[in-house]
């Protein structure tokens, strides 16, 4: 990681640890570096969700592009897989998303793309921070008719939710679902596409306000969407997150259809079609162990790789697998997409609902979710608390032996140490889980 750009790019809370300053430089930087690589001509596109600060970045971000003499192309709110759809198959050279995806309306932060659609390079992102720290002397302003010019594109928005429309091989009719928005940005997009396929989409959590973004609602906060479920008789429910890269599902009955099992399910179907490329779905190591068993059991292949769907992304393109992701609700179809797509993850779940006629019960039912507790610890050194906690670690694996597990690890995007525990009984998970996280808080102190 580097100093402010994470696995999920420069997140912050909005003018304290992200700032509209450090937010135009990034911008100056990054219109200056990609003009001068393409030979003194670049666009750029840029999206935002609904919480209030991203308006503020997005002025200021383009004010810094075109200070350094590249064009802008303003998509608005939308989500981030749009901004990657838009930037790879319109020709841009590079993308911006604002967003801190499932994080509190106060947070913010910047993804940027490459023109292929994927998460920029690591060594562009040290050159941005060097930009930022001063490493880098001053660069040029654009002058005169070199200034670069901003564009409305609201159109693009229209070309991506045409392009997901285009996808499902089969119609929805009479299928009624519940569609959680996060009053975030699919709040506009996800109910247009549904209904131009023909489901009935209930749609809850559409009314961004700029501060309720995320709270009590979407991926993160199920509980509404699995009451609304039931009470609706929906024959299924998806949650977006804030930008809508994530997508956690739930079945007829109200229960919860989280990352993997949704990983389980498309990749057995793939399958069954010879669609499934080399019968291998790509995982990370916060995967729970009855995906494994469910995948062992129907003869595919897993992989694991570190928590953070660039790391997923990359092993798919290297290996050319076409299916990953992560528990969290980040999946990835590399046929259809270079990152995790919310609602194209909802669709083709409602495509192999339509065409074999199973319910996402059904579907779902072979994989056994083994009980899991995740505690989260701040710390102010994260390095210092892991090697705490090492003996701690192995004394647990020991204890749980095959039928369950352990893992800490460091927060990508936020001073935490993430300690998760899977074990036959949700007791044992607490039980072990706390014993590492009153360590690392016994540290702290």
């Amino acid at each position: 990681m580097g100093r402010y750009f994470g696995t999920d790019g420069f997140r912050g809370e909005a003018n304290v640890s992200l700032t509209a300053e450090q937010a135009y430089k990034t911008g100056r930087f990054l219109g200056y570096y990609f003009k001068s690589k393409n030979g003194g001509k670049c666009r750029a596109v840029i999206g935002k969700d609904t919480r209030r600060s991203s308006y503020m970045f997005e002025y200021a971000i383009a004010a810094g592009i075109t200070a350094s003499g590249a064009d802008v192309y303003l998509l608005h709110v939308t989500t981030t897989p749009s901004v990657s759809y838009i930037t790879k198959n319109e020709g841009f050279d590079f993308g911006i998303m604002i967003s801190a995806s499932h994080n509190p309306y106060y947070d913010n932060g910047i993804k940027v793309i490459n023109g292929k659609g994927e998460k920029l390079d690591e060594s562009v992102t040290d050159k941005v921070e060097d930009y930022l720290d001063g490493l880098i002397g001053e660069i040029p302003y654009a002058e005169r008719d070199c200034i670069g010019k901003t564009v409305d594109y609201a159109a693009g928005r229209d070309r991506y939710a045409e392009h997901l429309i285009s996808l499902p091989k089969n119609r929805f009719s009479g299928m009624k679902i519940a569609l959680d928005c996060a009053n975030g940005s699919s709040w506009q997009l996800a109910e247009r596409i549904f209904r131009a396929l023909g489901a009935e989409p209930l749609v809850i959590n559409n009314t961004p306000d700029g501060l309720n973004i995320n709270n009590d609602c979407g991926s993160t906060h199920m509980d509404g969407l699995l009451g609304f479920v039931r009470e609706n008789g929906c024959i299924a429910g998806f949650a977006y997150d804030g930008d809508a890269d994530r997508c956690l599902a739930c079945d007829e009955n109200g229960r919860l259809i989280d990352g993997d099992v949704i990983m389980y399910i498309c990749g057995r179907h793939f399958d069954s079609k010879g669609e499934l490329a080399d019968k291998t779905v790509v995982t990370t190591v916060m995967s729970n162990i009855g995906l494994y068993k469910a995948l062992d059991e129907a003869g595919l292949r897993y992989e694991k790789t570190a928590v953070g769907d660039r790391f997923v992304y990359e092993n798919m393109v290297k290996n050319g697998y076409s299916v990953g992701g992560e528990n969290s609700g980040h999946v990835i179809f590399s046929r259809y997409a270079s990152t995790g797509d919310g609602i194209l993850t909802s669709l083709i779940l409602m495509d192999i609902m339509a065409e074999t006629g199973k319910s996402l019960s059904e579907l779902a039912e072979p994989v056994t979710i083994y009980p899991q507790t995740l505690i989260n610890v701040r710390v102010k050194d994260k390095n210092s608390a892991m090697s705490a906690v090492e003996g701690e670690v192995r004394a647990v694996e020991e204890a749980l032996g095959a039928d369950g597990r352990i893992l800490v690890r460091p927060s990508g995007t936020e001073p935490l140490i993430r300690v998760m525990v899977e074990a036959p009984t949700e007791e044992l998970c607490a039980l072990h889980a706390e014993r590492v996280a009153e360590l690392l808080k016994a540290v702290e102190d």
